[in-house]
C-alpha cells in the first residue's frame, strides 16, 4: 500500500492530539508525519508508533512533498496557510469554518456523502463540518432517506472542549474556585462556565442567532443537498469536558413507525442505538460517548404535536467523531483515489 506524507496543523490542540492518536489506532498509511503549531509550541514532543516527534513551527514549514494536510488551528490560520499548502501540492482537510460554505468546496461526512471526498482531487480542499452538525446529520440520515425531513428543531448541550484546550483549563479552574469559594473571572467563555449553562456559542448574527446556530442550519442543508429543510437551532454550552448532546424534534414528510425508525438507526453506519425506557437506558456523554467513535441515539419517540415526526436524543464525542475522526475518515476515502 502506498504511504503518504501527512501534516497536522494545530497538533498541540485538542483535535490535533486526537488526530495523532487516531492515525496510529486506525493504521493510516503514514510515511512521514509533520506536527505543526505556532512558534511558542515548537519543540513539544508527541509519541507516534513508538517514536518521539517534535512539533515544528508552522511559520517555517515547507509544504512541498506533503500529500495531506489536516488544519485544526482556527479559520484565521486556515485563511493564511491553506493556500500555501495547496500551492505546494497538498490536499487539505480543513476542520475550521473557513471553507465549509464555499459552493465549490465539498463538505463531507463520510456516512452521508463519502463520494464527495473524491472531488478533493480537483478542489484540493475538503471541509470538515461543525461538530454538532456532524452528529446530527449522521443520526438523521437513515430517517431522511426513508421518509424525508421537512423541519428540524434542535437544542444542543455542548461541552467546553468544543472551544479548545484553554476552555477545558478554564472549566477546571473555575470548578475548583467555586468549590473553594474563590472569585471567578471569565476569560474564554463570556460568563462563568462552571455550574452554569450559556445559551451562546459564537458571535451573535444580525438575525439574533449565534454563529454556531447558523452553522448548523447552513451546513446541514449543504450536506443533505436540500435547501428546503427548515432548521431551528438553539446552541448551549454546558459545564462538561467532552461530549455534545442534541435534543432533536424532527418533522418528516411521511409518517414513520417507531419500530421502523429504530431498525433503520440500528442498521445505519456510525450509529449505536441505546433506547430502553428504563433508568439509564439512554446514552450520555460520560457513560457512552467519550472516547468512542459512534454517534449514540436514544429516547426515540413520536412527536406529540405532529402526526409525522420523531424525537431523538443524540450524543457523540465532539472532539472525536465531531472533528478528528471525521477528518480522518475523509482522508481514508481520499487516499483510495490518490496514486
Amino acid at each position: 500500500m502506498k504511504k503518504f506524507s501527512i501534516a497536522i496543523i494545530g497538533a498541540t490542540g485538542v483535535v490535533g492530539g486526537m488526530l495523532i492518536e487516531l492515525l496510529e489506532q486506525r493504521r493510516f498509511p503514514v510515511e512521514r508525519l509533520h506536527l505543526l503549531a505556532s512558534e511558542r509550541s515548537s519543540g513539544q514532543r508527541f509519541t507516534f508508533r513508538g517514536s518521539y516527534l517534535r512539533v515544528q513551527a508552522l511559520e517555517d514549514f515547507d509544504f512541498a512533498g506533503t500529500d495531506i494536510a489536516f488544519f485544526t488551528a482556527g479559520s484565521e490560520i486556515s485563511a493564511l496557510y491553506v493556500p500555501r499548502a495547496t500551492a505546494n501540492g497538498a490536499i487539505v482537510v480543513d476542520n475550521t469554518s473557513k471553507y465549509r460554505l464555499e459552493p465549490n468546496i465539498p463538505l463531507v461526512v463520510p456516512e452521508i456523502n463519502a463520494e464527495q471526498s473524491k472531488r478533493g482531487l480537483q478542489t484540493r480542499i475538503i471541509a470538515n463540518p461543525n461538530c454538532s452538525t456532524i452528529q446530527m446529520v449522521v443520526a438523521l440520515k437513515p430517517i431522511h432517506d426513508e421518509v424525508g425531513i421537512k423541519r428540524i428543531n434542535v437544542s444542543t448541550y455542548q461541552s467546553v472542549s468544543g472551544a479548545g484546550a484553554r476552555a477545558l483549563e478554564e472549566l477546571a479552574m473555575q470548578t475548583a474556585n467555586v468549590l473553594n469559594a474563590q472569585t471567578i473571572t471569565p476569560e474564554i467563555a463570556p460568563v462563568q462556565m462552571a455550574f452554569n449553562v450559556i445559551p451562546q456559542i459564537g458571535e451573535f448574527q444580525e438575525n439574533g442567532f449565534a454563529e454556531e446556530e447558523m452553522k448548523m442550519v447552513q451546513e446541514t442543508q449543504k450536506i443533505f443537498d436540500d435547501p428546503n429543510i427548515e432548521i431551528n437551532p438553539t446552541c448551549v454550552r454546558v459545564p462538561i469536558f467532552f461530549g455534545h448532546s442534541l435534543a432533536l424534534h424532527v418533522e418528516t414528510h411521511r409518517k414513520i413507525e417507531i419500530a421502523n425508525a429504530k431498525r433503520l438507526l440500528t442498521d445505519a453506519p456510525g450509529i449505536e442505538l441505546v433506547d430502553l425506557n428504563s433508568d439509564g437506558g439512554y446514552p450520555t456523554p460520560v457513560t457512552h460517548a467519550t472516547g468512542q467513535d459512534a454517534v449514540f441515539v436514544g429516547r426515540v419517540r413520536e412527536l406529540l404535536s405532529s402526526v409525522n415526526g420523531l424525537n431523538l436524543w443524540v450524543v457523540s464525542d465532539n472532539s472525536r467523531k465531531g472533528a478528528a475522526l471525521n477528518s480522518l475518515q475523509i482522508a481514508e476515502e481520499l487516499v483510495q483515489h490518490l496514486h
